[in-house]
């Protein structure tokens, strides 16, 4: 992956023409999918798609004037600091306060590039035209605000974040989720092969901190050299990659304390009730920040700690 800094003119046009032909053929499934139940909603979706379409027309003609006919492939996930986008275009039905959550994080984070690729090029006409589309973003991401305020309730909409602030949450909830859900599943087979193996309350709190630490350090580099956050406004990688090391430490932290507890099969009894609560409460932030389905959440986390946590049993007694 290539730095969002690193990017020459050149580059960084070809990615804005692939950013317009992507989000142009989202809004079209988002205007598809919505034409049944919400006819107004889906024709202000197909308008945002033609416009980016000519956005990226526009985009093209500067192109080929400045660089010719060929087009560098790179795209979005070529460099760093773009969000991932989930594929929830492809759902149906598709609900729309779904579609209406994605429009808003799409057009906050095109803004940030065009205002990001405009401060960067030396170009006048490319500066020009990296500008206006940044302004228009801006029309565009007022449009999706107004689906909130024609479709969802006064009490709903008190309760829901501006769509930069839902960028913020998503970008700094997901690194501290990644990071519990790695410690608190990944150190239970050490644990516990240790727990089976020793049943020494000491030599297993010992393996459960050290297991912790170790995935905890891992885990930290890993975020912070993940996204520089230039184009996310995600802050720094280094107090991200902190915050994401220490939750996977807490993580593993928790079901290692217990066997501070002298007594083996009391610390073991502790430990598994931990293990369930942490379990409890990962499925329940995937639900709440990561839209989820409780269900679907609690399923496949259950399901990996069980097999995780069986894995050490196993080697433990064996």
């Amino acid at each position: 992956m290539k730095n969002f800094s690193d990017l020459t003119e050149k580059e960084l046009l070809a990615l804005a023409i692939a950013l317009e032909e992507e989000d142009s053929r989202i809004y079209d499934e988002f205007a598809h999918a919505l034409s049944d139940n919400y006819p107004d909603t889906a024709k202000l979706f197909r308008a945002m798609a033609s416009e980016e379409s000519g956005h990226r027309h526009r985009l093209l003609e500067l192109f080929r004037a400045r660089f010719g006919d060929h087009i560098p492939l790179i795209r979005r996930q070529d460099v760093k600091g773009f969000v991932e986008r989930k594929p929830v275009w492809l759902i149906r039905p598709l609900g729309l306060d779904t579609v209406r959550r994605q429009a808003e994080l799409m057009e906050a984070e095109t803004k940030r590039f065009y205002a990001r690729a405009a401060q960067r090029s030396q170009d006048a006409a490319v500066r020009q035209l990296l500008g206006d589309l940044a302004e228009e973003e801006r029309r565009h991401e007022a449009k999706a605000e107004r689906l909130e305020e024609r479709y969802v309730s006064a009490e709903v909409r008190e309760h829901e974040h501006e769509s930069e602030r839902r960028l913020f949450l998503l970008q700094v909830v997901q690194p501290g989720l990644a990071g519990l859900m790695d410690g608190s599943v990944s150190t239970l087979a050490p644990l516990f092969a240790a727990a089976f193996a020793t049943q020494d309350s000491h030599e297993t709190f010992l393996v459960g901190l050290a297991a912790s630490i170790g995935a905890g350090i891992s885990m930290g580099f890993a975020e912070a050299l993940s996204d520089n956050g230039s184009l996310t406004g995600r802050g720094s990688p280094w107090l991200r990659g902190l915050v994401c090391g220490a939750m996977t430490t807490l993580g593993g932290l928790g079901h290692a304390l217990p066997y501070l507890i002298p007594h083996f099969w009391t610390a073991t009894a502790v430990a598994m009730a931990v293990v369930a609560v942490e379990l409890a409460i990962i499925a329940w932030i995937r639900n709440r920040y990561m839209d989820t389905p409780l269900l679907s959440a609690a399923f496949q986390v259950v399901v990996g700690g069980l097999l995780v946590f069986g894995t050490g049993i196993l080697i433990g007694s064996a």
